[in-house]
């Protein structure tokens, strides 16, 4: 059909056909990342149909079509079974969330894990540092971790569920490092993953990074919703599943026994690899009567499940335990000895020392502690508590009315003095009307600072 019978027709997206340049399908992809990337077309657009737009360019259909999947693979656009496809939310922007300080600036953005416990960990460190094998904790041997470090994690794991060997265990440097190693390992570009409508966001931006897709899976107050991914499964061809059971990053939801065994029969049929980031089970297993299980022991041959110490233990040790079913075994291994070459055994070490010491329980039991002092003090300001999110979570997930440009809202609070992050970043699909702030309880340096960012926090938003 020419183009000019499109003249007065209402289209999201009209692009020039005298500037594509053979091939057609990949000069479409890069004018739409194009105008993508400078804000012409806007996060939650929806695209013209594929056979639409190939009769306005009068183009094959299958050029559209390959041109919109070199950006959904890329991470610009995400398409939605019977709506169409949409500009992705956080397209044109990173949204990678890292603890860059500022000076006179309240920090409830990145969530840190109460700082102060470290004057714990120096003499553990000292004692290390003193063994008569620290040597050997210096070479490039026992990449994935020594023995008696193994033994550690898996008594450490044991509380919260985990049952495995030592040789579906390995230890690496920290949670991020293992989603990298796992998505790197065991998927491919364009392969799709399924994750809650709202998620980690430097899990986004690791997928983007990697060209994966991540599908959008809406949930309920238990989590995510099994008869979706279920349609999902149905309808696209989804490779792996990413939840974080014991409190979800952002919304602090905590996914209770029945919705995991609901979720790991859709896992199971479809044949699905769980990526399950555990970082917060020493928050749960033991302190929340519901709490039965990892979703790993419901699906060990095709499960990786993540435990990092960083929140737990300490932030500047990276180190996290990663367990895998033997299906997953070779291809883990392989990935964690290109990318890594291997983890600080020294680093290792030093966690090893606090948990067979018993220094880390005595930690953890710190956290918990200034984590239900914090929580109670944002319940004074923000009384809005809502079944099955967790009572003792770093972070909280605080409603708003607020339809500002999310940018300019996070930019806004900065000039009165706080960083907070807004619902926006942690989208993984189509954006919604209602909108949240996640608020980091865990990273001022005192319970007054956490006070005054707070009182600046409501005064702002009751104004």
């Amino acid at each position: 059909m020419p183009v000019n019978s499109f003249e007065h027709y209402p289209m999201s997206w009209k692009p020039d056909k005298a500037t594509l340049k053979r091939p057609f399908y990949q000069s479409l992809a890069l004018y739409l990342e194009r105008d993508i990337v400078n804000g012409f077309l806007a996060p939650g657009t929806k695209l013209p149909p594929q056979r639409e737009l190939a009769d306005f360019l009068d183009l094959n259909f299958t050029t559209i079509t390959r041109a919109y999947k070199v950006c959904e693979v890329k991470g610009l656009i995400y398409a939605v079974t019977g709506s169409g496809t949409f500009v992705a939310p956080n397209a044109a922007r990173s949204i990678t969330i890292s603890a860059e300080k500022q000076a006179n600036l309240i920090e409830l953005g990145f969530v840190e894990s109460f700082e102060e416990t470290n004057t714990l960990i120096k003499d553990s460190i000292q004692r290390v540092s003193e063994k008569k094998y620290v040597e050997q904790l210096l070479t490039y041997n026992d990449p994935t971790g020594i023995p008696h470090q193994k033994t550690a994690a898996l008594n450490w794991m044991e509380p919260f569920g985990i049952h495995a060997d030592q040789e579906h265990v390995a230890i690496v440097s920290g949670a991020q490092n293992a989603l990298a190693v796992t998505l790197a390992s065991l998927f491919e570009p364009g392969n799709r993953i399924a994750t809650d409508l709202y998620t980690y966001s430097n899990f986004i931006e690791l997928a983007k990074i990697l060209h994966i897709q991540l599908i959008p899976i809406v949930g309920d107050e238990y989590g995510m919703l099994p008869d979706d991914l279920e349609k999902q499964c149905s309808q696209l061809n989804i490779h792996g599943i990413f939840l974080m059971p014991s409190c979800s990053n952002p919304t602090t939801v905590m996914i209770p026994d029945f919705r995991k065994r609901e979720l790991a029969e859709v896992i199971r049929k479809y044949r699905l690899i769980l990526i399950e980031d555990d970082i917060y089970a020493f928050l749960t297993a033991g302190v929340i009567e519901d709490y039965r299980q990892p979703m790993y022991q419901l699906l060990p041959e095709q499960s990786v499940y993540i435990c990092g110490t960083s929140k737990s233990i300490c932030s500047g040790l990276r180190v996290a335990y990663m367990v895998f079913g033997d299906a997953l075994r070779e291809k883990i291994l392989k990935g964690i000895f290109n990318i890594n070459v291997k983890t600080s055994s020294f680093d290792a070490e030093v966690i090893t020392e606090l948990i067979l010491s018993g220094k880390a329980h005595q930690i953890v039991s710190q956290k918990i502690q200034l984590a239900k002092t914090t929580n109670e003090l944002y319940f004074d300001y923000f009384p809005i508590k809502k079944n099955h999110e967790h009572p003792l979570s770093f972070f909280r997930w605080l409603p708003i009315e607020k339809e500002i440009d999310a940018q300019a809202l996070e930019a806004d609070l900065q000039r009165h003095g706080v960083r907070v992050f807004h619902s926006v970043r942690f989208l993984s699909g189509q954006s919604r009307p209602e909108k949240y702030l996640r608020i980091a309880l865990a990273s001022t340096n005192s319970l007054q600072e956490l006070e005054i960012g707070l009182t600046k926090l409501k005064k702002y938003l009751d104004n």
